[in-house]
């Protein structure tokens, strides 16, 4: 087992939840915020209880305010909604210090630049570890309870500053085992998240079941035909990353590594899953993040690098703007880190070594 290190986290969902739990089961101190107190109300006199794909009971530390969370641990993980990042990374940038390490999990929207550039406005320099998705899926049962679906066999990393690439590796490898897999900058995590356009098809596909709070199956309602939805979403990111010269995993590796099924169709792979018990459950509610997170915050950015590259994602654009009908919203603009950026003042050149340095400026 590792030296023990204090590690904060921002968010106190399922997948911050679960995260702890894992961080705990690997001998870790974790600590949880929940920026509106909330989340870790239950937890100030009652054990966190995890069950499924970790069994564990303890007792996390509390942080009162993004100040204590970042002052009091060596390692800080964001965990939570993606609509939640800028504002969390705000709150913690002021108390960040030089060389604290942070890792986003899962990350989106370039949040690594956007906070990469705040604590440059501060003169401070942080490496800022960026993952493709979470190390964790599953369900917050109770105020005190979580089911943790799975723990993923590989999960896809990045740091920038590029040059800080291998200390990271080693440090996330001491926390959450041997799971981490390098890939080629920020881009390469970008275009390595499947989350967002699975859960365009999964959402697009049952969204009445959604409206209705209907209890159902998520892996066996990816039917034949919502099946090869997500296969054809998939080729349209693939095309994107070979544009860009980058070697990412495709749906089959992703469902192959994250759930442990065999390689087949998408859609006979969910079946696997569901029949094994793990094909998890659908939202139950039409406000779920499987829109409201991954329409602006996951759908827009693979458009925008879509368009830069010219390989434009035309199915991901017409779930943005099918999504935005439905919900009479335009999700096109609810992308707060991407506003922040004004990405639309940078060239294609310059995006591609701000996902290597972490900060973005004209190249020429």
């Amino acid at each position: 087992m590792s030296t023990p290190l204090r590690i904060g986290i921002a968010g106190a969902g399922a997948v911050a939840l679960g995260t702890a739990a894992l961080l705990h089961k690997q001998g870790h101190q974790p600590m949880l915020w929940s920026p509106s107190g909330a989340g870790t109300a239950a937890l100030e006199t009652a054990p966190l209880c995890a069950t499924g794909a970790i069994e564990a009971e303890f007792s996390p530390s509390i942080a009162r305010s993004a100040r204590q969370l970042a002052e009091e641990n060596e390692v800080l993980v964001i965990a939570l909604p993606a609509y939640g990042h800028k504002s969390v990374m705000d709150a913690l940038t002021p108390h960040i210090r030089e060389g604290q390490q942070i890792v986003i999990s899962s990350h989106a929207s370039l949040g690594a630049i956007y906070l990469m550039q705040q604590l440059a406005a501060r003169g401070v320099q942080a490496p800022i570890t960026a993952w493709g998705t979470t190390v964790v899926t599953g369900r917050r049962q109770s105020g005190t309870d979580v089911q943790v679906n799975t723990v993923r066999a590989r999960v896809d990393m990045c740091t920038v500053p590029d040059s800080d690439t291998d200390h990271a590796l080693s440090l996330c490898q001491a926390l959450f085992g041997d799971r981490l897999q390098q890939r080629d900058g920020l881009l390469a995590i970008s275009l390595s998240n499947l989350n967002p356009q699975n859960h365009l098809g999964i959402a697009l596909g049952n969204i009445t079941r959604m409206e209705r709070g209907e209890v159902w199956s998520q892996g066996q309602n990816v039917t034949p035909k919502v099946g090869r939805l997500l296969e054809q979403l998939d080729l349209e990111r693939l095309s994107i990353a070979r544009a860009l010269g980058l070697d990412v995993k495709t749906i089959f590796d992703h469902f192959h590594l994250s759930f442990h099924v065999p390689v087949a169709s998408i859609s006979e792979m969910n079946q696997t899953m569901h029949a094994r018990g793990n094909g998890g459950t659908g939202p139950a509610t039409a406000d779920s993040r499987y829109v409201t997170e991954d329409v602006p915050y996951g759908l827009q950015l693979t458009a925008v690098l879509g368009r830069l590259t010219g390989q434009p994602a035309r199915l991901h654009e017409a779930g943005i703007e099918i999504f935005s009908a439905m919900y009479g919203r335009d999700f096109t603009t609810e992308n707060e880190i991407l506003n922040a950026l004004e990405l639309d003042r940078f060239s294609l050149d310059d995006l591609q070594q701000a996902a290597r340095t972490g900060l973005l400026h004209r190249v020429s």
